[in-house]
C-alpha cells in the first residue's frame, strides 16, 4: 500500500517503521510544518491516510483526506465533538474511515472485558473509579481510552450516568483520575473498591509498537471498504489480525 502519514511525531514514526517493515511505501509525512502540502497529494498516489495528529487539527485533517477520496485510520483522540460530521461526510463521499481511541489489540481486548465485568458488578456494593497515566507530551485529558472505558461502563451499569474528571465529583458519575509522568506509554487501571475488598482490572503497554501494528493492520483491513468503522469490526474478522 501507499501511505500518507498525518502527524509525524513519536507515533508517526512507529507507524512508519512497522509499515515498512511490513512492505508498505510511506509516499508522504505531513506534518504542522508542511501542512499545506496535505492538499497538493494527488488522489491516486495515496490508498490510506493515517492519522495521529493533534486534537486541534485532527478534524481539518480528516475532513481534507475525504474529500479527496482517500481511505483514513484516525487515532487522535481530543476532537470527538466534531465526530458526527466526519461520520456524515464519510457517507456523503461514499469513503472509508476508521477510528479507535486505542489501537493496541491488547486494549480493545480489554475494552471488552470492561464492559463484562461492569455487567457482573452492576447493583454490587463497590465504588467505581478509573485511573489513567500517560507521558507529559499528551495533550488532552481524560485520554481517549479512558472515555472509552468508561463509556463502556456506562452501557452495562444503569447506576452510572456518565464520567467527570477528577478531583470533580458528582454523585451517579464516574470519576477519572489522569495523571502525567515522564514517557508513560499509558496504563489504565479500572477498580471497584469496597470495605472487605477491592476487584482491580489494568492494562499497561510497554511502548507504541502495539498501537503503531494495529494501525497499520487496520489499514490494511480498511483499503477497499466503505464504511464507518472501529476496532470491534477488525475483531470480528481474526484472519486479518495475523
Amino acid at each position: 500500500m501507499n501511505i500518507l502519514l498525518v502527524g509525524y511525531g513519536k507515533m508517526g514514526r512507529a507507524i512508519e517503521q512497522i509499515a515498512v517493515d511490513r512492505g508498505h511505501t510511506i509516499v508522504g509525512k505531513i506534518d504542522v510544518q508542511n501542512r499545506a502540502d496535505l492538499e497538493n497529494f494527488h488522489r491516486s498516489h495515496v490508498d490510506v491516510a493515517i492519522e495521529f495528529s493533534a486534537p486541534e487539527a485532527a478534524y481539518a485533517n480528516i475532513t481534507t483526506c475525504l474529500q479527496k477520496g482517500w481511505p483514513v485510520v484516525s487515532g487522535t483522540t481530543g476532537w470527538l465533538a466534531h465526530r458526527a460530521e466526519i461520520e456524515l461526510l464519510c457517507q456523503q463521499k461514499q469513503g472509508a474511515f476508521f477510528y479507535a481511541s486505542n489501537y493496541s489489540i491488547g486494549v480493545n481486548l480489554f475494552f471488552r472485558l470492561n464492559r463484562q465485568l461492569a455487567r457482573l458488578m452492576q447493583g454490587q456494593p463497590y465504588e467505581l473509579a478509573l485511573t489513567e497515566i500517560h507521558h507529559i507530551h499528551k495533550l488532552d485529558a481524560p485520554s481517549g481510552t479512558a472515555i472509552t472505558l468508561a463509556e463502556g461502563i456506562q452501557a452495562e451499569n444503569a447506576a452510572v450516568q456518565g464520567w467527570t474528571l477528577a478531583p470533580d465529583r458528582r454523585e451517579g458519575y464516574l470519576p477519572i483520575t489522569s495523571e502525567r509522568e515522564g514517557e508513560v506509554p499509558g496504563t489504565h487501571i479500572v477498580r471497584y473498591e469496597s470495605e472487605v475488598d477491592t476487584i482491580e482490572i489494568s492494562h499497561m503497554a510497554h511502548s507504541r509498537q502495539g498501537f503503531a501494528l494495529g494501525a497499520v493492520v487496520s489499514a490494511e483491513w480498511l483499503v477497499g471498504k466503505q464504511g464507518v468503522y472501529g476496532m470491534d469490526d477488525l475483531l470480528e474478522d481474526p484472519l486479518s489480525l495475523k
